[in-house]
């Protein structure tokens, strides 16, 4: 999957066509990633004991198809790759040939 944790995107299609944010999880065995505020659904609980009743707000993750990176110019983009010539992969934008800047993201740890 070329999509990486921290890529800012743009949904292409769906409810929320037009949106742009970040990816916050991505999973690749079924080719979906979960985007910041985007393909929000509420979850209602009823009351339960001491507990009143709520409207949980949470996000679905979407197929990687119905997202497109955006690049340094925000205009949506695709991804290649090129080897350096150190033998390094890297990601690169297709429409300006920039690299694309990994960001360090924190993993949980089990």
């Amino acid at each position: 999957m070329k999509l990486k944790i921290g890529d800012k995107v743009l949904v292409t299609s769906g409810k929320d066509k037009g949106k742009k944010s970040e990816i916050s999880a991505v999973f690749p065995a079924t080719n979906k990633v979960l985007v910041k505020n985007v393909n929000l659904y509420f979850k209602h609980v009823k009351p339960f004991m001491d507990k009143p009743g709520e409207k949980r707000r949470s996000e679905r993750p979407l197929p990687v198809a119905k997202v497109a990176i955006l690049n340094d110019k925000d205009q949506a983009d695709r991804i290649a790759y090129q080897v350096t010539a150190d033998g390094k992969k890297e990601r690169i934008f297709r429409k300006t040939g920039q690299t694309i800047k990994d960001k360090k993201v924190a993993t949980k740890k089990k």
